[in-house]
């Protein structure tokens, strides 16, 4: 996934080298700077913390994820896109395991990561099919974040070739995700439709009518 021919690349592929050794806490930058055979000067021409090699490492796997992303099927619903996505991302991701489960358990929990982390989401739906404009977009891209956090822990400790329990757990967020936005679609819908129609939408909500109620009739004027 790495080409070793830059610095970037170098550095890239010795920072997983080196956390798949030991604790992601104990790897210095001059331990990565020495493990890709450059200087520590060169390293922070290219980066400036260990946060930002994380992610680097992020944006390296959605540039991966995109040139091998699943062709989409006619007919094929969103979510199975989106989940053929993901599941292509933890095939990417595989070699990386041991370095990606040090990493993870180092409790790194850096605000700088939330960019990268968010861009992977956006990509993943864009992958996908999937629109992410507007307020509803925005949703879709923290949501996605949320589930597919919860299921990434699952995978860094599923050990079945097949990983059902991986596939299983991400399907199961998925609908879940699924539900939660059909209902916030009808939310808006109902929304939008007030503000467009105003009075005459409240009325027909009263009165099981998209008419206005005959000012004349008495049973309305009760009413």
């Amino acid at each position: 996934m790495f080409e070793t021919t830059s610095t970037r690349g170098r550095v890239l592929a010795a920072a997983l080298d080196l956390a798949a050794k030991k604790d992601w806490t104990e790897v210095t930058l001059r331990d990565i700077a020495e493990a890709a055979g450059v200087s520590l000067s060169e390293l922070r021409t290219a980066f400036k913390s260990k946060t930002d090699v994380i992610g680097a490492l992020l944006a390296a796997v959605d540039g991966e994820l995109l040139s091998k992303a699943p062709t989409r099927s006619e007919g094929q619903q969103r979510r199975d896109q989106l989940f053929d996505t993901i599941m292509t991302r933890f095939d990417i991701l595989a070699p990386y395991r041991l370095a990606l489960r040090s990493i993870a358990r180092s409790g790194t929990g850096d605000l700088g990561l939330a960019a990268p982390f968010l861009s992977s989401q956006y990509w993943m739906l864009q992958a996908s099919g999937i629109p992410t404009d507007g307020a509803v977009g925005a949703l879709r891209v923290f949501g996605l974040a949320a589930a597919y956090a919860s299921v990434f822990r699952v995978w860094l400790d599923d050990e079945d070739p097949g990983l059902a329990r991986t596939m299983a757990a991400l399907d199961r967020r998925l609908r879940r995700g699924e539900q939660a936005l059909t209902s916030l679609d009808r939310v808006l819908g109902v929304y939008h439709r007030l503000a467009r129609e105003g009075p005459r939408f409240v009325r027909s909500v009263l009165y099981g009518s998209p008419a206005a109620p005959n000012r004349g009739s008495g049973a309305a004027d009760a009413t």
